[in-house]
């Protein structure tokens, strides 16, 4: 297996990547994360170890829609099997993908614990719902402070998730390599990542910015069911956002056999970038 260097353009493609691939299959990739969303949601409703279950969950759910998104690039319709595909391919798979979501609630869990010690637990407490969002709240120096470090805090942990559940899956790579291996592809292609972080910014930007104009002009119509719609769109943009991550995977690894062969920009052919023996 090797490491792809890709230059920082094919960031944007990335973006352009998922968006078509997201309105290829529009209803089948927006319920399968629905479902997903859904399920976690049922999940952390029980007492004690739901919400740590859960997390754990997480990596599971990314892989779904890495897989999904696949499908639909090779115009195959995802089916809501998918949402088990974490499970469905023998024991040390899913041995491995449950290391895996275990060492990710680990690693949360110590961020959300870290933040603790700067404001006595208050942001812990409103990140998982125990305590609600306040404009106090908000304005609090040490509120402030636990929650940039808690996010300066997760975004290794990001990194080195980002790629993990996809080289389990079609590498068959340990936990521990997979994390380590998902990190060095995204600090070695930074530019990259974060020309895709910024244009999926600009994504959610634009579109909240749209929304709340509707919105604002349709309000004596649409006013009782403004929030739902805005949920509704938001969640409809974290699916496009996660359709696209197959394709960071796609091109920052070098494809076995089985890897996912997703098709590329045909106005924009994919360079032929150096690669790092891993």
């Amino acid at each position: 297996m090797k490491l792809q260097i890709v230059p920082a353009r094919t960031g944007l493609q990335w973006v352009q990547l998922g968006l078509r691939t997201f309105k290829s299959q529009p209803l089948a990739l927006a319920a399968l994360f629905f479902l997903g969303m859904a399920s976690m949601s049922l999940i952390t409703a029980v007492p004690l170890i739901g919400p740590v279950i859960a997390l754990a969950l997480l990596p599971c759910i990314s892989l779904t829609m890495m897989v999904a998104a696949s499908e639909a690039a090779h115009g195959r319709k995802p089916t809501p099997a998918l949402l088990l595909v974490a499970f469905r391919s023998g024991s040390q798979h899913t041995h491995a993908m449950l290391t895996l979501g275990g060492l990710y609630a680990a690693g949360f869990l110590l961020i959300i614990g870290a933040s603790s010690i700067v404001d006595g637990g208050t942001f812990a407490s409103v990140y998982i719902g125990q305590t609600p969002m306040s404009v106090e709240l908000a304005e609090d120096p040490e509120f402030q402070s636990a929650m940039w470090m808690s996010m300066l805090l997760y975004l290794p942990l990001s990194l080195a998730f980002w790629h993990a559940p996809a080289l389990i899956h079609w590498h068959g790579i340990s936990p521990i390599k997979s994390l380590f291996f998902s990190l060095v592809a995204c600090v070695r292609n930074f530019g990259a990542y974060l020309v895709f972080g910024i244009c999926w910014a600009g994504v959610f930007i634009v579109s909240g910015m749209v929304l709340a104009m509707v919105t604002g002009i349709l309000a004596a119509v649409i006013g009782p069911i403004a929030g739902g719609l805005m949920v509704a769109t938001a969640l409809m943009l974290a699916a496009m956002f996660f359709s696209s991550i197959v394709f960071t995977f796609r091109d920052c690894f070098s494809p076995p056999d089985e890897a996912p062969d997703t098709a590329v920009l045909p106005s924009s052919p994919p360079p032929s970038p150096p690669s790092t023996e891993l």
